[in-house]
Parts: C-alpha cells; structure tokens; sequence
C-alpha cells in the first residue's frame, strides 16, 4: 500500500468508527462555538470524567460569551475550582471579554482572530475551528501526535516544532472534503479511547491493518518523546489560624496577589523552609517548624502562636512540587495594621479591624477574611487548601 492510500484508509476508517463510538459528551450536542471552547479549554491537562460536570455547572453560571465577560473574577475561580491550571479561567475570562468588545459577543472563526484571543493557542484555536466551524484546521494535542506517530511510523521526537507542525501538515491532507468536524474529534477519540498511552488496544483499533508502528513491532515505544524535568521540590510550613471571640469557629485566610502563580486566589497563610544542611522538612523538628511559621508570619504582619501539628499534604504543580506541614495556630491581638499578601513585597495596608469584613462594608477590598465552613462556598481556593480545610473543619465537627 502506498502513502496515498494508506491515508485514505485511515481517514475512511476513522471516520466511520468514529460514528459508530462516539462518546454522548455535553460539548458535542451543539455546535455553540462559546461551549466548544470553554470544553476545550478545561480539557487541557483534564481528564474528560471530571471535566463533564465543571462544564455543566460553569455553562449554567456563564451560559453566554457576554456572562462570562462580566462576571467578577472570584465568582469564575469559584467555579473552576478544583479543575487546577487556574490561569486557564482568567485567560478565558479575558478572552470572553476580547469576544465581547472586538467581535460583539459572537465567537469568530478566522484563524488570526481566533488565535489572538488570551490562553488559545495553535491546538485549542483549530480545535475550535473545526470542531464549531467545520474548517480544515489541525488540531494536534498529545493524543493526534501519538496516533499518527504510530500509526505514520513517524520517529521523530513529538517536543520538537518540528515534528508538530509536520503532523499538522499531515492532518490536514488527512481531512476529507467537509468533514473536518468529526475527523478531528474522531482523530482525538481514537487517541483518548484505543491508542493509549500504555498498553494500547490494538486488536479492537479500526485502523490497525495499516499501521506501520503496529507491524514493525513499535506501537509501545512510540511516540518518541524528551521526558521533561522533574518538579523542583519546595518545602513549606502553613498555618490555620483558629479566631476567638467574634471569629471563634473561624479561620484565618489571604488573598493571593494579583499576579503570579495562583494568582487572586484565597489560602492559608503559610512560609518557604528551606531547612539547613538540606534537610526534608519532614526531619525538621515541630518546634523548630513552628517557631519559623511564627517568626516569618510576625514579620508579615501576622501574630500567630503556633499549637500542635495538625496534618502534612502534599501538590504538584507542573514545575513545582509542594511539601507542606500544617499547624494549628492561635491569634496574637498585638496591634499590628501591617499584613502582606502571600509571596509579595507590597504592604498592604489594613486595619485589622477590617479583617473578615465583606467587599462593601469597609469600601476596601480586603485581602483577608475570617471564614466559617459555610463562608468557603464564597472563596476559590487551590485543592492543596481546599483538602487542608475541609479536613480541619470536618475534624472541628466531631
């Protein structure tokens, strides 16, 4: 078989195994632009299982392009809690808001505008194309490289752009005559569903009798990929802080910065240890954790005196691996107005009669807030935190 026809045989059978097994996801029931992307969106880094009912709850809050452009940030953080990569919600705020303003709230389909809007890049800007569109643009994610990398033989490392904008070439010629729609999720489900990364189910493929990685024995060992570097480890010690008298039952939290990792989200107030000598922090002695937590939270403008050791966790982020110790802390009432947002260099400065109050009350947004375990719904915090209060709240009700 030449290399004409082995891509027709692919394409043709792709295609029809594609109508035949499609998954019933919520995204494929319409052809809406705005829910293709916002599916597409989440999809990056997520598995489809959990991805389907933070589609179905962020559609109902955001049904339209122009809800979504003028919702407060916190209320979209909120409701992409959980899902990580959190800089994926405010770059689809920001581009709902490009949509909105340039394009009168309806999504566009020309490649330059499509690929300027914030957070879509060359996969998600075809993926929308094609999928919403019907245009022959490729899309081509992890899944598209390891299909074609077995099924072409293609040994080429998929890192490379190089080898990427090869396979978007060969996608291309790939896509039957106006049917890049289904082509292109077809190509994906094939990747998400029979060409798994590991132990791929290659005697129920639709497309195994040509493929040339198959026959030459090399399905397991494609696609040829760098491995990446490993996330740098950090240690870090972090307080929940208990309130008395007015805030007694409540918790401590602060807003992260505007900018940066996990940006304007809430958190538990917590230190980089570096332990000497390069020791784990797990050898490094509860006092000495403790009295570093206070010393360093004292020097940001909150007193704390440190308790007992409630819990260890643990996240990973792409580039950094997170090793946290977690105490319980009380409130020092010592008169200081000065308190820092996490990992800043800028004061922030507000009366700590303030503190707990709602946006509104004061005039000011407040960067900190006393929390009950009902006040949390009103809060998006990243999963790390999420998992240390609802444990420490779930142990204050027993």
């Amino acid at each position: 078989m030449n290399n004409i026809e082995q891509q027709r045989f692919f394409s043709r059978e792709l295609l029809d195994w594609y109508g035949r097994n499609k998954r019933d996801l919520p995204w494929r029931r319409h052809r809406n632009p705005y829910y293709i992307w916002i599916s597409e969106i989440m999809l990056q880094q997520t598995r489809v299982d959990t991805v389907i009912p933070y589609f179905n709850r962020f559609i109902e809050r955001f049904p339209t392009v122009e809800s979504l452009a003028d919702a407060p940030e916190d209320e979209v953080l909120k409701c992409w809690e959980g899902l990580g990569y959190y800089s994926r919600a405010r770059n689809l705020q920001h581009a709902a808001r490009q949509v909105k303003e340039q394009y009168g709230g309806i999504m566009p389909s020309g490649k330059e505008e499509v690929f300027g809007l914030k957070g879509v890049g060359p996969y998600t800007a075809g993926a929308i194309r094609s999928i919403a569109f019907n245009i022959p643009a490729p899309a081509v994610d992890g899944n598209v490289m390891r299909v074609l990398s077995r099924y072409f033989l293609i040994e080429e490392d998929i890192m490379k752009g190089s080898t990427r904008s090869h396979m978007e070439d060969l996608v291309v010629r790939l896509i039957p005559e106006g049917r890049a729609s289904d082509f292109n999720q077809g190509l994906m489900e094939l990747g998400a569903l029979v060409c798994t990364p590991k132990s791929p189910k290659c005697l129920t493929c639709p497309v195994m009798e040509h493929c040339a990685g198959r026959i030459e024995g090399k399905e397991e060992s494609l696609p040829i990929k760098t491995k990446a570097k490993p996330p740098r480890p950090e240690y870090r010690v972090t307080a929940i802080v208990e309130g008395k008298d007015e805030h007694a039952g409540k918790v401590f939290i602060r807003k992260r910065p505007a900018t940066g990792l996990l940006a304007g989200m809430w958190e538990l107030p917590h230190v980089s240890v570096s332990p000497e000598g390069g020791a784990a922090l797990a050898s490094l002695p509860d006092e000495a954790a403790m009295d570093r937590l206070a010393g360093e939270l004292k020097g940001e403008g909150i007193p704390i005196t440190p308790i007992a050791h409630f819990m260890n966790a643990e996240h990973t982020f792409s580039h950094i691996h997170w090793n946290m110790r977690v105490f319980r802390c009380q409130w020092r009432d010592i008169g200081n107005n000065h308190l820092y947002a996490a990992e800043s260099a800028a004061s922030y400065e507000v009366d700590l009669t303030l503190v707990g109050a709602a946006e509104g009350e004061s005039g000011r947004d407040v960067p900190f807030r006393w929390i009950s375990p009902d006040d949390m719904e009103f809060y998006a915090f990243p999963n790390v935190f999420l998992r240390i209060l609802n444990q420490y709240f779930s142990s204050m009700q027993k």
